[in-house]
């Protein structure tokens, strides 16, 4: 009987062990899937969103204002729980309340149920690749020839699984050649991470784009830019108070 108490005991303990040892492995795939279910729905919507803010446009003369309210609305649901405190009223009321907090285009952080976690920066960045070429004078501008609003969106997703965020980010600035990842295993000190830029998939960021994902990293904000974009033929004409600069704010002019 001794001795079947020991053996009982042996195999106990080291299920135990195995359990500790592939517990974390396991946390993260679950974790990890979780997260990337949720990276491929911001990036459909991420397409709708820029839609969504051309369509603005092109229907109020290029306004900035409206072409990032239309796509913040439209991002919403990539980001924000319905099912979370401080909300009420209808689903319609829900969702302005929601936008209220966000309507300049920063996230909000700290409040109960809105799950912006540390992320206090801009939602989205607007590029318009065109029209350009402004017309010297606002009679020039304001004519009634045929342009096109072409538009790029930049969607600053954030990464919000926990554990989950911190890997999958790490592992992406690795993989663009931003910041390589060297760190010893703490459950095997022999073995080291050696996260590089891959030779076979290079992904080249615009350098405003690059500098602002090192900056929210460094705060510890998470995020993954998930680009988009969309053209549409003007139904109003351009006008010039809506083009002082190229960019919506606070996308950088040299973009």
């Amino acid at each position: 009987m001794r001795i079947s108490r020991s053996r009982g005991a042996g195999q106990s303990g080291q299920a135990a062990v195995e359990a500790a040892l592939t517990l974390p492995l396991t946390l993260f795939l679950i974790l990890g899937i979780l997260q990337f279910f949720l990276m491929l729905q911001a990036r459909v919507m991420a397409e709708y969103a820029a839609f969504r803010a051309t369509r603005a446009g092109s229907v109020r003369h290029g306004d900035c204002e409206a072409m990032t309210h239309a796509a913040i609305l439209a991002l919403l649901p990539t980001f924000h729980s319905y099912l979370g405190q401080g909300l009420s009223g209808s689903p319609a009321d829900k969702l302005g309340q929601a936008f209220a907090l966000r309507r300049d285009n920063r996230y909000t952080p700290g409040l109960a149920g809105f799950q912006d976690g540390k992320h206090d920066r801009a939602i989205v960045w607007i590029i318009r690749e065109s029209p350009r070429g402004l017309p010297p004078n606002e009679e020039g501008f304001d004519q009634h020839e045929v342009r096109r609003l072409e538009t790029r969106l930049v969607f600053w997703f954030p990464l919000k699984i926990p554990f989950a965020n911190w890997v999958i980010s790490r592992m992406v600035l690795a993989h663009w050649g931003l910041m390589p990842y060297a760190a010893t295993n703490p459950l095997m000190p022999t073995q080291q991470a050696n996260w590089q830029q891959s030779a076979a998939m290079t992904v080249t960021l615009d350098t405003a784009i690059r500098d602002e994902l090192l900056t929210r990293v460094g705060l510890e904000q998470y995020v993954l830019p998930i680009h988009a974009s969309a053209s549409l033929r003007m139904m109003t004409p351009a006008r010039a108070q809506f083009f002082g600069t190229l960019n919506c704010p606070p996308a950088p002019e040299t973009l």
